[in-house]
């Protein structure tokens, strides 16, 4: 056997790691079909298989876990030994967030940071799963949830609301936005684990449905689903306050319920004395301070927060 080259081993591991082959295709900047042939390749020149593919992603067999042990950890080492270096681009800043967060909130507000800060050279990766740190060339995200992820600074930057949303054709079809008799509605599936609709009906009263016009398993589909009239989404209100604004999307009544989730700004401990993070850190900061400054301190209609 002639011997593997680094690239394809580099590349075997991102996919082992990912499990999926389109977020291993977008770090190593190839495409699927591409990457997807370069393993079926390494399968063929080791004569063994290497994966288990399925419809959500791929699994390691039992040889694959054993190259995985074997290879993985020395691309790690050689990462670990790289990072001292890549923190000397100072004007270089790395940020991985949300698919939801990043094209609704962040992207319309870039402008004035590149204003304010031309010097900056941004790399901004979108992707539903969290990133590691310890093994991703990645300098900060913004996440969702309580703030609670070890080893890692998280500065808070503005909580959520939800409240069901449609689209106004939906809303024509069922006669007006009467938020009373939502068990009359087709509602799509919160993709929340923990199933916002059952807190949404605990507090304003009604019974969960016995099935949903359709379940999903991020927000940006659910989102895609309500705006084209397929059923009701319970909105976060930071992703969909634009989409609100611009008639796509209409909240059904004036009922809106706080969550314990918020957005954070997370960073772990060798990007602090990053340069470029201190000035992107700084202006989102305040960002996040004036769009909270805009926002009603209780939507009309709302929930009052838990204690």
């Amino acid at each position: 056997m002639t011997r593997l080259s680094l690239d394809l081993l580099q590349q075997f591991v991102l996919v082992a790691r990912h499990g999926k082959l389109s977020r291993a295709a977008e770090q190593a900047h190839l495409t699927v079909s591409a990457l997807s042939h370069q393993m079926r390749q390494l399968e063929e020149r080791l004569e063994r298989r290497l994966f288990e593919r399925g419809p959500r992603g791929v699994a390691l067999t039992t040889e694959g876990c054993r190259l995985l042990e074997a290879v993985g950890q020395h691309f790690d080492g050689i990462e670990h030994a790289l990072m001292r270096y890549r923190e000397y681009h100072h004007d270089a800043l790395t940020l991985s967030a949300s698919p939801g967060i990043m094209s609704s909130w962040l992207v319309p507000r870039l402008p004035r940071l590149v204003a304010a800060h031309p010097e900056l050279e941004l790399n901004l990766q979108s992707g539903s799963a969290l990133v590691d740190f310890e093994r991703e060339p990645v300098d900060c995200a913004l996440r969702y949830g309580r703030g609670e992820w070890e080893g890692l600074h998280s500065e808070r930057l503005f909580g959520e609301w939800i409240a069901p949303v449609a689209a106004p054709a939906l809303v024509a079809r069922m006669g007006g936005a009467d938020p009373h008799d939502l068990a009359r509605w087709p509602l799509l599936g919160d993709p929340n684990p923990a199933n916002r609709w059952r807190d949404w009906f605990a507090h304003y009263g009604g019974e969960l449905p016995r099935r949903y016009v359709a379940q999903f398993d991020s927000f940006e589909a659910q989102r895609h689903a309500a705006l084209e009239g397929l059923g009701v989404a319970l909105g976060r209100m930071v992703m969909a306050k634009s989409m609100i604004d611009a008639g796509r999307l209409q909240v059904l009544g004036e009922r809106y319920l706080p969550v314990t989730d918020a957005y954070w700004l997370v960073y772990p401990p060798r990007s602090q004395a990053h340069r470029g993070l201190q000035a992107f850190r700084a202006w989102l900061l305040a960002e996040a301070a004036a769009y909270c400054r805009q926002l009603p301190a209780r939507p009309h209609g709302a929930a009052a927060p838990a204690a």
